[in-house]
């Protein structure tokens, strides 16, 4: 090992980032060496891109550039896509390069998970990056562009969305808040524009609050959504879903939000993984090396009931703080600290002004809701860059 131990971290998700920021805020200049490594020079807020997506908002605000958030004196950032995880070699192949380290942190976000429906991954988009929903955005105007020219093509205003989960939900919410001001654009309908949601689960938003979750499907239905749930995707092909009840759905737009797994990538490092999720010990390292920390949408934490906690922002941010602390600690030489999420709430935005949520305990909806959605926003930007940032980009 040598003088100074070498800390890489890989990803700069919610998890890598704010383990970076605690790592920058708490180390001494000489104790550490930190790599952060990311394939864009910029974090972006997974929580916001379903409103780039349905275009009621600007890409650029989801997004953050990462010099504007670390102290490059204290640690070095790599832009590249990491290829290969070693960890007996302890060693991190990056497409152009290798880099050594002492202490791995593994951040680096999930997949969608197709739950191996035939067409899916070929033929429907994903609200996965800045990218990808910079290319929703422009597809579903083009569908508009096209019925303008094909009147009798129906099937380029019907908009499948596939899950209703909490991506889902939100972004049926932007895009029916969007549809009135495209047919306005141009000039099509209202009524000839459909918008369906499919879920497989027997609910909405499974797991949350029944009354929110009804109060959610009011709003939205009223909004022109119409839901098909407990009802499976049996297939995708270019031209719509088939579904398992038999029904098509003609469509040329169909948005996945169906589910999360973890990154390929920690499975072929040869970690014992679920779905490409590693279940982390109560260090939140793995339980093969214990110098390899996993945080995000890759770690595997179980509640007190033996259940995996939802892979979240909030539970992303919250390892990100246990795991540089107890990096911390163990540069020092003190004893570790176990990992409790400890869950505030939760609130999903329902469209312009409008959401549900349950935050310490308290059922809320409608503006309250979307309030504290914006607060929690807030409150995270205030986390990672201070009230510059809260200044420069609170304005959502």
């Amino acid at each position: 090992m040598s003088t100074v131990p070498r800390i890489v971290i890989l990803g700069a998700g919610y998890g890598g980032v704010l383990t970076a920021l605690r790592l920058q805020k708490e180390l001494g200049y000489n104790e550490a060496n930190v790599t952060l490594v990311n394939k864009h020079d910029y974090h972006y807020i997974t929580t916001h891109l379903h409103m780039p997506a349905a275009g009621t908002d600007d890409p650029e605000n989801a997004r953050i550039h990462i010099a504007k958030l670390i102290d490059e004196f204290k640690i070095d950032f790599v832009k590249s896509t990491v290829v290969q995880i070693k960890p007996n070699e302890k060693k991190v192949i990056l497409e152009d390069g290798t880099l050594s380290f002492d202490y791995l942190v593994i951040g680096l976000g999930g997949e969608a998970e197709t739950f191996g429906i035939p067409g899916l991954q070929q033929y429907a988009l994903n609200i996965r990056s800045i990218n990808s929903v910079r290319l929703i955005r422009e597809h579903i105007e083009y569908q508009f562009a096209k019925f303008k020219r094909e009147p009798h093509r129906k099937d380029y205003l019907t908009f499948i969305v596939g899950g209703a989960g909490f991506t889902g939900i939100e972004f049926v919410g932007e895009l029916a808040d969007r549809i009135p001001k495209l047919c306005k654009q141009f000039d099509v309908d209202p009524k000839l524009v459909g918008i369906v949601n499919i879920e497989a689960a027997p609910t909405a938003l499974p797991g949350f609050d029944p009354e929110l979750v009804e109060y959610a499907m009011r709003v939205l239905t009223d909004k022109g959504v119409t839901f098909k749930i407990g009802t499976a995707i049996k297939e995708c092909t270019p031209g719509g879903v088939q579904l398992a009840t038999g029904e098509t759905i003609k469509s040329t737009t169909i948005v996945w939000t169906g589910g999360i797994r973890g990154n390929r990538l920690v499975e072929q490092a040869g970690f014992e993984a679920m779905r490409g999720r590693v279940k982390v010990d109560p260090y939140l390292r793995t339980t093969q090396h214990e110098n390899v920390y996993v945080v995000g949408d890759c770690s595997l934490v179980m509640n007190e009931q033996g259940k995996p906690y939802p892979p979240t922002a909030q539970l992303a941010m919250q390892q990100g703080i246990a795991c540089a602390r107890n990096l911390v600690a163990t540069i020092r030489g003190e004893p570790l600290r176990e990992f409790k999420y400890d869950h505030k709430g939760v609130v999903a935005s329902l469209g312009k002004g409008e959401a549900i949520g349950i935050v310490y305990g308290k059922k809320m909806t409608g503006r309250k809701a979307a309030m504290m959605k914006k607060l929690i926003d807030l409150r995270y930007l205030f986390m990672i860059g201070g009230i510059p940032l809260v200044l420069r980009k609170g304005k959502f």
